[in-house]
């Protein structure tokens, strides 16, 4: 099959627009050559200048070719406007389509696989590779068609009125076009690949940075304890050094070419007037040194264009990449769960195809049942809740809700069966309202506020300017993590779904935000399902089961009692995390 062009794949984003992406070229290739005209006039001018002297009353049509020139000059500027009119036209619907269908391709991935992207590089792609696109269609192409075209009506007047000094001339052009292929060549193509990698690493790193900034202030780490974020920054900063040294010289050599144009001419004039200087030599001389400018001009835009062409493809190729990740596979049954029961058969998962985060593990939870997943980090954990709400599927085994195995569960079904909540909850930029409703669209205000108030909110809603219809993040408004997490909550109990996942949902909480989500987490976990992920060993004490996960296989399970009279790997996390509550309370009571 023939791969598209980066302009068709463009064009089909563009719908009944296209047609103003056409007319954009013709309009510029018209405005590229009315342009040349002023030199002509120009010409005249000096001609009867020349003509003229000494006696300069004679030059009678001198005011009239200035006016025309001005007058074609203005012709080029009103067409070339009109061919950005149209241009920007097709290039914003281009960018608005290319930015919808990515958010509704990535709305309907498992968030396994945005995860696994990143919010900065997510980010990154939706705007700047979309934006990419409109700057290209919106300038470069017609820029491209006009910069194409001049060149033939540059050739036409640099032979037209001496060929010797025409060719001359065109030496400089062909020196330049040569070095400004060996700088954007298929060499380059891979260099813009890497340039668009190093950008896009050092912002999604600096994204989770930014999001990681309440750990560094906790506990008085720097940017050098973000390794990943400073190595980002750092390999970007090697590659644009090198990068710029690497073409410091064809550079260099490519201005010297397109400048040196003057020096040719002058050679050549000097040859030329061997025999005596006449006034059409000195005519024809004077207009190639006021004409040949355009050329460095029109063959510097050739090389952005080139460049920027590489730019706009890889945007496209990157594009694309998010739209060739496939969603989960829906199932054409309606089948309802039976129940609130969660099973795990047998299940492996890997990330990376090598190592498997879960390595065949196989777990029973009775509907009601509170359990929870402890283990150090890379354990499993994340990923074995993630499973269980299909952030993605795993690859060996399968997770049953209610005996159903959820890839057989219709979406909104499973995701009306499944709640959680996350260790770092985002909130909209919209209402305090808003941002809880969003567990169910269809409440009421007065059910909202019950959500609210059962999620210990009512402190954070009367410190607020315009209580629940408070915007987050307008006016300066913002809240703590805890107060975020409490918030979170409240969205939760309002969807009352009958299995809830609780991801470290303490983790950034104050002391005093701690204690009031942990009742509203009470609150929220009434009669339901419950897997909890948890550090904090002292908040799962009283689960009905505990399950211990190390390198993605469970290696323990049982209550809180049992785990510690068998001295395993739990005992000794739970002596470790006791002895250092107890550093803590030491240390604050020295205090």
């Amino acid at each position: 099959m023939k791969k598209q062009s980066n302009l068709s794949r463009l064009m089909g984003y563009a719908g009944k627009h296209r047609i103003l992406t056409y007319l954009s070229w013709i309009l510029s290739v018209i405005s590229a050559l009315v342009a040349l005209v002023p030199f002509w006039y120009i010409w005249r001018i000096v001609r009867d200048v020349l003509a003229a002297a000494p006696d300069f009353a004679h030059a009678e049509h001198i005011a009239r070719y200035g006016w025309f020139a001005v007058l074609f000059a203005v012709i080029s500027v009103v067409v070339y406007i009109a061919a950005l009119m149209c241009s920007h036209l097709s290039a914003f619907r281009v960018a608005s389509n290319i930015r919808k269908t990515l958010m509704r391709h990535i709305t309907s991935l498992p968030l396994g696989v945005t995860e696994a992207y990143g919010s900065g590089k997510l980010r990154r792609i939706v705007n700047t590779s979309s934006a990419a696109t409109e700057n290209y269609l919106a300038h470069r192409l017609p820029d491209k068609a006009g910069a194409i075209a001049t060149p033939f009506g540059l050739l036409v007047l640099l032979l037209a009125f001496d060929w010797r000094l025409g060719l001359l001339s065109l030496i400089p052009v062909a020196l330049g076009f040569l070095i400004m292929m060996k700088m954007t060549g298929t060499g380059m193509e891979r260099k813009m690949r890497e340039y668009q990698n190093a950008l896009s690493s050092m912002s999604n790193e600096a994204v989770e940075y930014v999001r990681g900034i309440p750990v560094v202030k906790t506990f008085g780490q720097t940017i050098f304890s973000f390794k990943r974020f400073k190595a980002a920054i750092d390999n970007y900063e090697k590659w644009v050094i090198a990068y710029t040294q690497e073409l410091r010289l064809p550079m260099m050599f490519y201005t010297t070419a397109i400048n040196g144009v003057f020096a040719f001419l002058i050679a050549g004039g000097i040859l030329l007037s061997r025999g005596g200087v006449t006034t059409e030599l000195l005519l024809n001389l004077i207009f190639y040194i006021v004409i040949t400018p355009v050329i460095g001009t029109t063959l510097t835009k050739i090389m952005f264009m080139s460049e920027d062409a590489m730019i706009v493809g890889d945007a496209i190729n990157r594009i694309d990449e998010v739209l060739k990740e496939k969603p989960l596979p829906e199932s054409a049954a309606t089948n309802e769960p039976k129940d609130n029961g969660v099973i795990l058969e047998h299940v492996s998962y890997s990330y990376d195809g090598k190592k498997n985060a879960l390595n065949d593990v196989s777990l029973t939870i009775q509907p009601g049942q509170t359990v929870a997943l402890v283990g150090p980090s890379g354990g499993g954990k994340t990923t074995l809740a993630n499973l269980i709400a299909r952030f993605f599927d795993p690859q060996k085994g399968r997770v049953l809700i209610g005996n159903t195995d959820t890839r057989a569960i219709p979406k909104e079904t499973l995701m009306n069966k499944v709640s959680f909540v996350f260790q770092n909850s985002r909130l909209l930029k919209t209402s305090i309202l808003e941002n809880v409703r969003m567990g169910n669209p269809a409440a009421s205000r007065a059910e909202i506020m019950h959500a609210l108030e059962a999620a210990q909110c009512m402190d954070i809603i009367e410190k607020l300017p315009n209580g629940v219809d408070t915007v987050v993040g307008g006016d300066g408004v913002y809240l703590s993590g805890g107060e975020q997490q409490r918030i979170a909550i409240a969205r939760a109990i309002l969807k009352n779904a009958p299995i809830l996942i609780l991801d470290e949902a303490t983790a950034f909480a104050d002391p005093d935000n701690e204690v009031r989500v942990q009742q509203a987490l009470s609150a929220l976990s009434k009669g339901k399902t419950v897997v909890m992920i948890a550090h904090r060993l002292s908040s799962i004490t009283r689960t009905d089961c505990i399950y211990v996960l190390q390198d993605g296989e469970i290696i323990e399970s049982g209550t809180h009692r049992r785990l510690i009279d068998q001295n395993g790997v739990f005992a000794h996390m739970w002596n470790n995390y006791s002895e250092s509550v107890e550093w803590k309370i030491a240390k604050e009571a020295k205090r």
